[in-house]
């Protein structure tokens, strides 16, 4: 709640949300992106999606620089460790979006060398479906982290926090084929 004095420039606060407005709109994402889904995240930071206007257009490439990491596409048995290696190495309080089927749930690769889900190895916070999800949808689920770092206010002691495991909701219906599709008619 800002108050303004009228004849004067002086605008009062409290200080909960003046950091909470810091952090919202600083939110630095550590892309992991294996797959197709990492094309759709660096889409999502192009002049047509501008994902800029959010706070969050820093890529960062160094764990210990970012405070939320994109899972985008699928983790092979191989890759996990280096994916548990990367999320501990993040300082608190960090953030985690599981981008796409493949992340989320192993995704068409139903095989013992996918992962069948990022969250088995480490929590996560926002899950965006898709395969490959719009660009639209991952700044929905980057916008509903914004949404609960302002209600969270000053992470807690320590740091540590349970995670939010948030689904984004597609936000478009699949239009029918404009022509009927046969096969093997002529």
């Amino acid at each position: 709640m800002a108050i303004t004095l009228e004849g004067t420039n002086v605008i009062t606060t409290t200080l909960r949300r003046v950091v909470n407005w810091a952090r919202r709109s600083s939110l630095w994402p550590l892309p992991f992106a294996t797959a197709c889904c990492g094309i759709e995240f660096m889409a999502t930071a192009c002049a047509r999606f501008d994902l800029a206007r959010f706070g969050a257009e820093v890529a960062r490439f160094s764990p210990r620089q970012a405070d939320m990491l994109v899972v985008a596409g699928r983790v092979s048995v191989k890759m996990m460790p280096v994916l548990q290696r990367i999320y501990k190495q993040m300082t608190e309080p960090k953030w985690v979006i599981s981008m796409g089927a493949c992340a989320s749930t192993g995704g068409v690769f139903d095989t013992y060398a996918v992962v069948q889900g990022v969250d088995q190895y480490i929590p996560v916070d926002v899950y965006v479906p898709g395969c490959p999800p719009r660009p639209e949808a991952l700044m929905e689920g980057i916008m509903a982290i914004q949404r609960i770092v302002d209600e969270d206010g000053l992470p807690p002691e320590g740091g540590h926090r349970r995670p939010l495991q948030i689904q984004v909701d597609p936000t478009h219906e699949v239009q029918p084929q404009p022509v009927p599709l046969t096969v093997g008619a002529s």
